[in-house]
């Protein structure tokens, strides 16, 4: 295991306070507030620690209310909406500051037997054809600013074996594209054999690229270029079929509309040998700066 993963793992290893009250922490990231997909994972996380352990994570719905401050720690409190025959409820309220920052609902589900059918898997070339981010990144140094933004993006992406089927946005700035994206990933090292630590992880990685398309259809090389600004809004996932994210997973990426300061992205993730096994959808809040970095 690398020692990145070894610290995202620690990262989602939340401390108990009382009763359905935990305590997280932050690491830093590329912009200056709480990476989303952390604070998705660790509310997750807090959530699946009030459940019964038959019981698997099948979906969760969340708003991004507040930015994150990195150097704060991050409460979060659950509360046990329902206990079914079948499915378990749970609210998540995540504080800083005495403010709530997120929100977040998650069902969880005993296993049972039913109709299935699913969308075909999109072609994609194999990912272990495909540079990594510690070596694709590099090719793009030009393209930001911030001579120091190459080295935070493969830190952040360390803990991830991340790979662009394609060139990223800030890859073709300039140049619209059509509004669709695919990235293999799967953890540097392995997990251990809690399927909620690897839904987790999963939620933790799809925050990453998501609005990815919403800029390729613009031209727009993101928020580490400069020449857009924003956030995530709310992010939705619904977990179909079992998975590892210590395997290679593709995230196949489109975005259907983009107006009103915000872009939709719209996801599947697949398993290398084709199953379907999540759906994923977000808006964002994504504006054109005003000034000479508009373009």
């Amino acid at each position: 295991m690398s020692a990145a993963l070894d610290s995202l793992l620690d990262l989602l290893d939340l401390e108990p306070i009382e009763r359905d009250i935990f305590r997280g922490t932050s690491r830093s990231a590329v912009v200056p507030r709480v990476f989303g997909g952390q604070v998705a994972a660790q509310a997750l996380v807090a959530a699946g620690r009030t459940v019964p352990a038959d019981r698997g994570a099948h979906s969760l719905h969340a708003y991004f209310l507040r930015a994150g401050d990195p150097g704060a720690p991050i409460v979060y409190s659950v509360d046990r909406i329902r206990d079914g025959k079948s499915f378990t409820t749970r609210r998540v309220v995540a504080v800083q500051h005495g403010q709530p920052i997120f929100h977040l609902s998650a069902s969880f589900q005993t296993y049972e037997e039913g109709l299935e059918h699913q969308a075909d898997m999109p072609a994609s070339p194999d990912p272990e054809t495909l540079p990594t981010a510690a070596e694709m990144l590099p090719r793009y140094a030009d393209r930001f600013s911030d001579p120091g933004m190459v080295d935070r993006l493969v830190e952040a992406r360390a803990a991830v074996d991340l790979r662009y089927v394609d060139a990223p946005p800030f890859g073709t700035v300039g140049q619209a594209r059509e509004p669709r994206s695919q990235v293999w990933f799967r953890t540097n090292g392995k997990l251990a054999d809690d399927p909620l630590l690897h839904v987790c992880m999963a939620t933790y990685v799809s925050d990453m690229t998501l609005l990815d398309s919403v800029l390729l259809a613009h031209g727009r090389g993101g928020w580490a270029v400069g020449d857009v600004v924003g956030a995530s809004l709310d992010h939705a996932m619904w977990f179909h079929r079992p998975f590892r994210a210590d395997e290679w997973l593709l995230y196949d990426q489109e975005s259907p509309s983009a107006s009103g300061g915000r872009g939709l992205g719209q996801a599947r993730i697949y398993t290398a040998d084709g199953h379907l096994a999540i759906t994923v959808i977000q808006e964002g809040v994504v504006r054109v700066p005003r000034g000479p970095a508009a373009g």
